[in-house]
């Protein structure tokens, strides 16, 4: 994903590669193979925060150096995109906040579909009442391929000379030498966040993209490894539902959350939908569809087990208020919106004009550990099989 990241922020004009830090000499190689010999590598990441050549780093470590690497960055004076989640620990949340605000850098997480075109479409739809009143939403993300399910690949010929092991555990619980672990990290709770944290932080941020949300006030969530039995303590397979509650900015909905690693899909599957009482909007990656049936021109009536009397006198009031005019003439409604520019290219343009313009980021520190909490808990919540209470205001639990 680094590296793609990589790709992502070079397109933007005016941006080079200085620098590149990994625990893996094959892909630091790699870079140089890229662009250009003369690129900067190391294995420590504290040598590219020392440059006074770099403006602005990326962060694309496992989950468990995230809240570390970010607080440093920042605190030495770069610019930040760092993958998400922002946090492999909801405790570390108000530190990498408080570092951002304290260093007055940019901070941007990267979840991509903040800056999406068919979620800032979905966006106006739902400002507009095109649903009407939201109460239900709907999420999910199915896989069913090995890569899919982290399963990536191996070197045939990595040793304890190429990987700087030591590194790569970090804070993580020391264990000794297995290249499994570093190349399919997020298979495993000491470096990953699972499921919620690789996925449903997608459909959290797009969510709350969408609606103006800053987050639910009850998590329960289940999951287990329910197929992918490769050594891995991360569940393949995790449902949860979370409480909205009532803001300014919505009214009170229910959000069901889904991730299948093995679905039965051909093609992994991601989407949304928007239930209100007047529509759907639908969501993929590349598409929106909005659905709006002709509304009823009356309630209908349920009286075949009244007497006949009481049927005739019941059906005189309601013709009274409610005359009979024929078919209604609304149609339903079914549009489909397409983007045209890919997501990640979106946020990764949104990165660097909040870094030349000084305008705010489109997903900060806040808006990230706002998605990234919720996330967190539906893994402790499948943990423990139980259900946790989250204060989104403060961004506490309680």
């Amino acid at each position: 994903m680094g590296q793609g990241d990589v790709r992502n922020a070079t397109a933007q004009p005016g941006t080079k590669l200085v620098a590149a830090c990994d625990i893996y000499q094959s892909r630091l190689d790699r870079m140089r193979e890229t662009y250009g010999a003369g690129t900067f590598v190391t294995r420590d990441y504290r040598e590219v925060l020392s440059r006074k050549d770099i403006d602005a780093v990326i962060v694309a470590t496992p989950d468990h150096w995230h809240a570390r690497i970010t607080t440093e960055a920042l605190a030495a004076g770069k610019h930040v995109y760092c993958q998400k989640p922002m946090v492999q620990k909801v405790a570390e949340g108000p530190g990498v906040i408080a570092a951002e605000k304290k260093s007055g850098k940019v901070l941007q997480i990267g979840s991509q579909y903040v800056s999406s075109h068919v979620f800032v479409k979905a966006r106006d739809l739902y400002r507009q009442g095109a649903i009407g009143q939201l109460n239900l939403v709907e999420a999910w993300l199915d896989r069913n391929t090995a890569l899919g399910a982290w399963q990536y690949s191996l070197p045939v010929n990595a040793t304890e000379k190429d990987i700087d092991w030591d590194r790569f555990l970090g804070n993580a619980p020391k264990r000794p030498f297995e290249p499994i672990r570093l190349f399919r990290w997020r298979n495993y709770n000491d470096y990953g966040t699972g499921v919620a944290g690789d996925l449903f932080i997608h459909l959290l941020s797009g969510l709350h993209t969408v609606t103006g949300s800053i987050g639910p006030t009850k998590v329960f969530a289940s999951g287990g490894v329910r197929f992918w039995k490769d050594g891995r303590d991360a569940p393949d397979v995790m449902l949860a539902i979370l409480d909205y509650p009532k803001t300014d900015a919505h009214p009170a909905f229910t959000l069901s959350l889904r991730v299948n690693l093995a679905s039965g899909v051909s093609q992994e599957q991601f989407g949304f939908r928007f239930y209100g009482n007047e529509g759907i909007l639908t969501t993929t990656y590349s598409s929106l569809r909005l659905e709006k049936p002709p509304r009823e021109n009356e309630p209908g009536y349920t009286i075949n087990t009244f007497s006949y009397r009481d049927q005739q006198a019941f059906l005189k009031e309601y013709r009274a208020k409610y005359p009979q005019t024929g078919p209604s003439l609304n149609s339903s409604t079914d549009s489909t919106f397409r983007p045209q520019m890919e997501a990640h290219q979106l946020h990764h343009q949104a990165f660097a004009n909040s870094i030349r313009g000084g305008g705010p980021s489109v997903e900060d520190g806040t808006f990230g550990f706002r998605a990234a909490a919720p996330a967190l808990l539906c893994n402790e919540s499948a943990e423990t099989g139980l259900a946790y209470r989250w204060d989104p205001v403060a961004m506490r639990r309680l």
